[in-house]
């Protein structure tokens, strides 16, 4: 009774002192017990800062033109990529009308009465624009009725990702990226990091409905884990046996929905928080075998009549006190 509280909350506050907020004792059981891990691509593996790498008018427009409508659009939203974009043209006025941001597809608007469209390849599709496939993370646009061009940009991974997906290899059985990237861009990234299973090209409900198949696929004793930072991600972070989110960079919405928050934005953190929870279980059982192991001993040494006071006072206070001290060190957890 007093080993397992006091251990749960020596592993949290151990999670703490390295920025790693758990929200219950559970979800650090939960850590040890994670069968599949989805990870969100940008902003969580990547640094979710992009640049412009390459511009592709289909027109009789020039570069700067196409660019200069595609910021138009970008100017109403807080997207990463719209950030990229904006740098090229910073002192663009706010002058599209009617303006609607489509979740995992893009922004349609109205410029002098005419429909802008700015987004992936799904979103001019459904509006009948044929696109050319290209690889990577690409924004197409459409204005007045025709296809304009597209615009090629890139991110970066986080310095500490390839190190993090090699280390949780080790220790969870299923590692999957999801992404409402193109599918291309999503391969290439998952490449890049040596994860062989990936989804692209899903919007938020597909996220969801992913995870849900994954936790009805998983074993009765495990759990499935979601990582994510975007507002679009706090609806499955929220499903997930565990959600985890990006604490620096991330959301309020993600870090309101997750149950452990990593607060330096570091893939490390993950593998630090995971081995912790396996760290903290170990102490814990190490008390509770230690306890019932002792008293049972002289429980049994007291019907021999083997036993003084002296072994009875060992066995209540003298193993509470080493139970407080055993669980201690999860305080001052050291990795490896």
């Amino acid at each position: 009774m007093l080993s397992i509280p006091l251990g749960f909350f020596g592993g949290i506050g151990g999670a703490a002192k390295h920025g790693i907020l758990v929200k219950g004792s559970s979800y650090l059981e939960l850590l040890t017990r994670i069968e599949t891990l989805c990870f969100d691509k940008t902003g969580t593996l990547t640094q979710g800062i992009f640049e412009v790498l390459h511009v592709e008018p289909q027109t009789d427009i020039s570069p700067e033109q196409l660019l200069r409508l595609a910021v138009l659009a970008e100017v109403h939203s807080n997207h990463p990529i719209a950030k990229a974009i904006l740098q090229k043209h910073p002192d663009v006025q706010n002058s599209v009308q009617s303006v609607r941001e489509i979740a995992g597809e893009g922004l349609e608007g109205r410029y002098q009465n005419e429909l802008l469209l700015v987004g992936n390849q799904r979103l001019l599709e459904r509006y009948g624009f044929a696109v050319p496939q290209v690889p990577g993370t690409v924004v197409y646009v459409a204005y007045a009725g025709g296809y304009q061009g597209y615009i090629e940009l890139g991110d970066r991974l986080k310095t500490t990702t390839k190190q993090a997906i090699k280390q949780l290899k080790r220790k969870i059985k299923n590692i999957v990226l999801v992404s409402g990237d193109q599918v291309a861009a999503v391969a290439k990234t998952a490449q890049e990091i040596g994860i062989e299973d990936y989804h692209g090209g899903l919007l938020p409900a597909g996220k969801m409905q992913l995870v849900e198949n994954l936790i009805a696929q998983k074993k009765a004793a495990k759990a499935v884990a979601f990582v994510g930072d975007g507002i679009n991600d706090a609806p499955v972070i929220k499903r997930a046996d565990v959600g985890i989110a990006m604490g620096a960079a991330g959301t309020d919405a993600a870090m309101e929905a997750a149950d452990v928050v990593l607060m330096g934005d570091d893939p490390m953190q993950l593998v630090r928080a995971i081995e912790q929870a396996h760290y903290t279980l170990r102490i814990i059982q190490q008390n509770i075998w230690l306890a019932l192991g002792i008293k049972i001993g002289v429980l049994c040494l007291g019907i021999m009549g083997l036993a003084n006071m002296w072994m009875a006072v060992f066995a209540d206070v003298g193993v509470s006190l080493l139970a407080v001290l055993n669980s201690l060190r999860t305080l001052y957890y050291k990795q490896p």
